[in-house]
């Protein structure tokens, strides 16, 4: 009985070896593999936003290209700066300005950032950032000319299409000539040719042009224009998570200094967005605050040319 048990217990200890073996090697071969797929998934996890943003190459100085035909300017330098934070690969492309909002819509690229305003309108079909930049609206005429934004009935008058300058004409101004164009560069060259007798733009773009040489025998008409939809912001599909990525990277922008340093490097104020509100930066001896749009933009580029003078 004894020979007996033991015989069989010698047989099922040969039986279940090589079964025991197979679980070995089975539970190692699972335990082997975890760390893999932990790290695959860690890896996934640290893996860099790869984002492509579009802009508009013709709205100085906001984005525009240098002689090499690279793109430079305030917002490019601005992604670079938001990329960087977010440790993001991002790729900035040029995009016509009336492809913007139905590339962004058809997934051609994940992000807008052009001088676009945020208005009701276009937050029906994309979600905005928060703002990080506001400008009013300007006239710009010739020289000795008396027209005014009171005059424009029945006036040639040029903007860029799609801007909260053209759609500030077409609500209070539509029994004036509007004259609408694809680019800011193509309303400069009619206002410049005689076509049109005067041009509204954005206050900022409006003021660098009249530093050019094309520009000098121009001057604004009047005060600037300010409206509630002068805040600018960076244009993603709606719902996306960009939009929280980039809302935190440009706040933290803001409290490192960089947002200020970037801002007032290229318009001697740096506004604080949030608050519109105009602060001083190095080598800028005096800030023009513009407190609801009352501001005389001729006096401000008087201003800025004595203290460029003053630095030669």
């Amino acid at each position: 009985m004894i020979t007996s048990m033991t015989s069989s217990m010698s047989k099922k200890a040969l039986w279940l070896a090589p079964l025991s073996a197979a679980m070995l090697m089975l539970t190692a071969c699972n335990n082997s593999s975890a760390p893999v797929e932990s790290t695959e998934t860690a890896a996934a996890t640290e893996a860099p936003l790869n984002i492509k943003i579009a802009t508009e190459s013709s709205y100085k100085p906001f984005s525009y290209t240098d002689a090499d035909g690279k793109l430079i300017g305030y917002e490019i330098e601005l992604v670079d700066a938001l990329c960087a934070q977010m440790k993001a690969d991002c790729e900035v492309i040029s995009q016509d300005w009336d492809g913007l909002i139905p590339g962004l819509n058809a997934q051609k690229f994940d992000a807008a950032i052009a001088g676009m305003s945020i208005t009701p309108e276009r937050q029906e079909v994309v979600e905005f950032s928060d703002p990080y930049f506001h400008t009013g609206i300007i006239l710009i005429g010739k020289k000795g000319d008396d027209i005014s934004v009171d005059s424009l009935k029945g006036q040639p008058i040029a903007s860029q299409r799609s801007t909260v300058a053209s759609q500030y004409l077409q609500e209070k101004h539509a029994d004036s000539d509007i004259k609408l164009y694809d680019t800011q560069d193509n309303a400069y060259l009619d206002l410049t040719s005689g076509r049109v007798r005067a041009m509204m733009s954005d206050k900022v773009t409006g003021i660098d042009w009249l530093k050019t040489e094309a520009g000098k025998g121009y001057e604004v008409k009047g005060q600037e224009i300010s409206t509630s939809e002068d805040a600018m912001g960076i244009a993603f599909r709606k719902g996306d998570p960009l939009v929280a990525k980039f809302n935190k990277a440009l706040a933290e922008l803001k409290d490192n200094g960089t947002y200020d340093q970037l801002t007032g490097s290229y318009f001697g104020t740096s506004s604080t967005a949030a608050a519109q509100k105009a602060v001083a930066t190095d080598g800028v001896k005096e800030v023009v605050v513009v407190d609801e749009g009352n501001v005389d933009a001729n006096a401000v580029i008087a201003k800025e040319e004595q203290a460029e003078a003053a630095t030669k």
